[in-house]
């Protein structure tokens, strides 16, 4: 299935399956504020804007934002949840990877998971250099996964991998801003770098809660095999959480992180 496809299929599950509630992105974002010194003039522009959870409370505080996105779906579950597009947001459905804005368009540009989904990622880093306006922001920015699901995640590799065509070894969707050098390559570029957590919660899930999510397919992973191999799959995962974890009503629980690389030209 391409990207723009398992994006549209996911789009109605997505902000259910993941660990970012409304409540930690208002703390994101008044964090984001703070560090940003923004302003009601402050633009900001985030690529693969998705259903808007890192952004809508910066939407509805009445800043500037502009969205792209792969998905159409992913983007009606943002206005949706706005009961249409305010006129402080503009959303564009296009390849997120390409800046479609005159140089010097934003104040603050910001992605989340993001730059590790880009094959030719220094150009789209160029990109983000060319519409920041000076003295702008590049904030990269990742939700670390809980290591109790991350623990999960693992468990359900390993018997994904003992059906062919599976791909266990795919990265974590935590582990690509440690693989590309983003943080190199900006140097290089005359910015300043500055590590943040913008925030740390507890997340909590019953085993039952976390089956379901896989078994709507809301990871990217869960699409690498066929639907009849899926399905037995699923089955036999079921199967090791009873035996591993006792009951499907046992309540699983650690800590994530959001965290920050703030880049700033010098």
């Amino acid at each position: 299935m391409n990207k723009s496809n398992y994006y549209d299929n996911i789009a109605p599950i997505y902000d259910q399956t993941r660990w970012l509630t409304q409540t930690v992105a208002e703390a994101v974002a008044d964090f984001i504020v703070e560090l940003v010194g923004a302003t009601l003039e402050t633009s900001f522009l985030e690529p693969g804007i998705g259903t808007g959870l890192n952004v809508l409370p910066l939407v509805r505080r009445g800043y500037a934002v502009t969205g792209i996105d792969v998905s159409e779906e992913m983007l009606n579950q943002l206005r949706q949840k706005l009961n249409g597009t305010p006129p402080n947001l503009k959303l564009i459905h296009a390849d997120a990877s390409q800046l479609p804005f005159p140089d010097n368009s934003f104040d603050v540009v910001l992605t989340v998971h993001m730059v590790h989904t880009v094959s030719e990622w220094t150009a789209f880093l160029d990109d983000i250099d060319r519409v920041l306006k000076p003295g702008g922001f590049y904030l990269n920015c990742q939700w670390i996964t809980p290591p109790a699901r991350r623990e999960f995640e693992g468990y359900f590799r390993e018997i994904l991998s003992k059906y062919e065509g599976s791909k266990p070894e795919s990265k974590r969707v935590d582990a690509p801003i440690q693989d590309i050098n983003v943080e190199g390559y900006l140097h290089q570029k005359g910015y300043v770098s500055n590590y943040l957590v913008a925030k740390e919660w507890i997340v909590s899930n019953t085993v039952e809660e976390l089956l379901s999510f896989f078994q709507s397919r809301a990871y990217g992973f869960c699409w690498q095999v066929s639907d009849e191999i899926f399905d037995k799959k699923m089955k036999d995962f079921q199967e090791f959480c009873i035996r591993h974890y006792g009951s499907l009503e046992r309540i699983i629980s650690s800590k994530a992180k959001f965290e920050i690389w703030a880049y700033r030209a010098v």
